[in-house]
């Protein structure tokens, strides 16, 4: 008997997924828990295994479909069942064999020029799916025809094609033997094509419509949200990078060689996060309806762009890891989020978020809030700039940073005062311990 493959509770709140891609084609073998399908949810994208050994049989919901948890998508049939089903019954010994085909009733026919016949692209009437004589002239009448080609208009329809920035095909034909006629051009433009382009100028722009993936419309929801719902303010400080970055070199070779993972500035600024956190614990709690809930833990959300687009990770008690522990967990969930198999309770139940421009060369930016969290910090490129240092002008590397923050329930003095606090702290990382 056929095993059904199901779409499984996919993490809490999520009801549906859309089917993103088929891993495996019908007729494939597959192990169990072999991946055949990619689900994407709202929170992330996941490869669902088969449940059974055995061969795909039947593709219920095509790439693009919507499906609700618990969905029927496909089914997988046993391995001897679908070697049967290839060899078809077993002929009767006294079965009469099958009456040949008639001649055609004209010479055989050759592809167009040196095309090659692909019997793949061939539609078969013949009995036993076989082609018939009347399917190959159907086919190469097809390919001789040269539909969608300039070459079925005339000079003046030709022009007005190029002027208009038409393909022919885009142009209904009325001429005999399918040409299309100057009043086919001029028809299609009356009825809404592009404008004639100006002498001299490039032709009419063309369009492309994509339709968007479950998580990109998840994050344009989740980001109106967070703007119509919070009142976000941003404060911005400057920070010098002098200390951390005399640091990480003086330290860097016998911290990766006793923990195994390169130092980054990512766990300077997470440790500063939470240091920063417990000073100003407004910045670390939510709105819930008209009560604050105040968290006392520090699961820090590092926004990572995914190749299907920006997915929040989380590092889950950041105040009682390491250096070493934080970088390690960094380096996972990044490789995950971009393999694309972050699971949704790796992304959920974040307290405050980091977001680093700066890797893509931005100066500064003003994040948007996580929503339901009242605080994100947004880190940006260093940049040698000429600072003043004790009535002297010295060029130091140095990093806009910027505090994103609900104001419903962060006053101005406590932002500033929470990225002051941050600033100080990677100003003066010696205050953290490295733990080497």
């Amino acid at each position: 008997m056929p095993t059904d493959i199901v779409v499984p509770v996919l993490g809490e709140s999520v009801t549906e997924a859309t089917i993103a891609k088929w891993l495996k084609h019908p007729g494939d073998a597959v192990a169990v828990d072999e991946p055949v399908v990619e689900l994407e949810t709202e929170k992330a994208t996941v490869e669902l295994g088969a449940p059974k050994a055995g061969v795909l049989g039947e593709i219920l919901a095509a790439e693009g479909t919507d499906v609700a948890v618990g969905a029927v998508i496909g089914r997988i049939e046993p391995a001897d069942a679908a070697r049967a089903s290839e060899a078809g019954p077993p002929a009767a010994a006294s079965a009469a064999p099958p009456a040949p085909e008639p001649a055609p009733e004209r010479a055989p026919l050759s592809p167009p020029g040196d095309a090659e016949l692909d019997p793949r692209r061939v539609r078969r009437s013949g009995p036993g799916d076989r082609i018939s004589a009347e399917d190959l002239r159907s086919f190469l009448d097809e390919a001789s025809r040269p539909d969608g080609d300039a070459s079925r208009s005339g000079p003046a329809a030709r022009k007005l094609l190029a002027e208009h920035g038409l393909e022919a095909a885009q142009v209904p034909a009325s001429g005999p033997g399918g040409r299309i006629t100057k009043g086919d051009v001029l028809a299609r433009v009356a009825a809404g094509a592009p404008a004639p382009a100006v002498s001299g100028s490039p032709a009419a722009p063309r369009e492309e419509r994509v339709r968007m993936t479950r998580l990109r419309r998840t994050i344009a929801a989740r980001l109106v949200e967070a703007q119509v719902t919070a009142a976000i303010l941003t404060t911005f400080n400057e920070i010098d990078m002098s200390a951390v970055i005399a640091a990480r070199a003086r330290h860097k070779e016998a911290f990766e060689k006793k923990h195994g993972v390169r130092l980054g500035f990512t766990s300077f600024f997470a440790k500063a996060v939470v240091a920063a956190l417990r000073e100003v614990p407004e910045v670390n709690a939510e709105i819930d309806g008209d009560e604050i809930v105040f968290k006392h833990d520090y699961h820090l959300g590092m926004a990572v762009s995914a190749p299907h687009g920006l997915v929040v990770p989380v590092i889950r008690d950041c105040d009682r890891k390491s250096f070493a522990e934080i970088e390690a967990a960094l380096g996972e969930l990044a490789g995950r989020a971009r393999d694309g198999k972050l699971s949704p309770d790796e992304m959920t139940g974040g307290t405050f978020t980091i977001s680093n421009g700066g890797v893509f060369g931005s100066l500064l930016s003003t994040p948007i809030l996580n929503r339901p969290q009242s605080g994100i910090l947004g880190l940006h490129k260093i940049e040698d700039r000429p600072v003043a240092v004790d009535g002297q002008v010295v060029i130091r590397p140095m990093m806009y940073a910027a505090l994103s923050y609900d104001h419903r329930l962060v006053d101005g003095r406590e932002a500033v005062n929470f990225l002051k606090r941050i600033k100080a702290f990677v100003e003066e990382p010696e205050e953290m311990l490295l733990e080497l």
